[in-house]
């Protein structure tokens, strides 16, 4: 039978009409599947075990290792809980972060936008040579220095900025909360 435009030839796999039951349809492209689920299951349940069995000696070796192979539930009691000490009173603070530097200063790393530094002129990369009377060559003298000047008091800031111009600045200390 000739094929025309109102006939459309059939589908690949499919009977044509006029063949009847020749049998089951062939399909080249299909693998075939006798035997394949249980294989696959059977395989899969074995990974499973596996992968089970390798988990349950990793646990094992790893609580043989740290030492928390005992039973479970505490073995001992915790300490009670010591007394809460007293507030240290809110102290003073510049609002920027510094670290040693390579000479004798402390090198400001950051400065704290809404801070004192921030308002006094501070900019990263300077280096604070002086706070008030208090020298400073590190950045624990700056600390100590800062804790002991008094929140809302000016104070004399000496720094050396990252072009080696030196500048005098009044910082005000902020109160920590």
């Amino acid at each position: 039978m000739e094929q025309t435009v109102l006939r459309p030839k059939p589908m690949p796999g499919q009977n044509r009409e006029g063949e009847g039951g020749q049998g089951p349809v062939r399909r080249p492209h299909a693998a075939p599947r006798r035997g394949r689920r249980p294989r696959t299951l059977l395989l899969g349940l074995g990974a499973a075990t596996a992968l089970l069995l390798c988990g349950i000696a990793l646990g094992i070796a790893a609580a043989t290792l740290t030492g928390t192979g005992g039973p479970a539930g505490p073995s001992r009691q915790a300490p009670p809980p010591a007394p809460a000490a007293p507030a240290a009173p809110p102290g003073a603070t510049l609002g920027v972060e510094v670290a040693d530097g390579e000479k004798a200063g402390a090198l400001v790393v950051a400065v704290h936008v809404p801070g004192p530094g921030y308002t006094a002129g501070l900019v990263r990369g300077d280096l604070v040579l002086q706070l008030g009377a208090a020298r400073v060559d590190t950045a624990a003298d700056l600390a100590r220095a800062v804790s002991r000047s008094r929140p809302g008091r000016a104070v004399l800031l000496t720094v050396r900025h990252g072009s080696g111009a030196y500048q005098q600045l009044t910082v005000t200390p902020g109160l920590v909360t």
